[in-house]
């Protein structure tokens, strides 16, 4: 996964898809991020994500069953790769190597 970039947005997609898992869904996945962090995305800007994380081969997609809540429609699930799921364990090390350099000083400004 060295050299391949993935962005905060991509990143937080990628780790609703692996909560969510069997469950994962564009509507689905919107719906958890801004329950979970508050941030109201449109479903267009999830969509772009999600076809860009197939792309680099972190998510993989199939087509579920129809449902009548759905008029039939089919939903397309997504779920992650062995590829997408070292791609968030190595961000995690990053991020959790560089916050534990901060130093041990007190932050209370007030």
């Amino acid at each position: 996964m060295k050299g391949e970039y993935i962005g905060e947005l991509e990143e937080l997609v990628l780790l609703t898809v692996g909560a969510l898992y069997q469950e994962a869904y564009g509507v689905a996945v919107m719906e958890e991020i801004e329950r979970q962090t508050g941030r109201n995305l449109n479903i267009s800007a999830i969509h772009a994500v999600l076809k860009r994380l197939e792309a680099k081969n972190l998510v993989k997609s199939e087509m579920g069953g129809a449902t009548k809540e759905r008029g039939g429609r089919r939903k397309r699930i997504f779920n992650l790769t062995n590829l997408g799921k070292k791609a968030l364990d190595e961000s995690m090390q990053v991020r959790s190597q560089l916050y534990n350099q901060i130093p041990q000083i007190s932050f209370n400004f007030s």
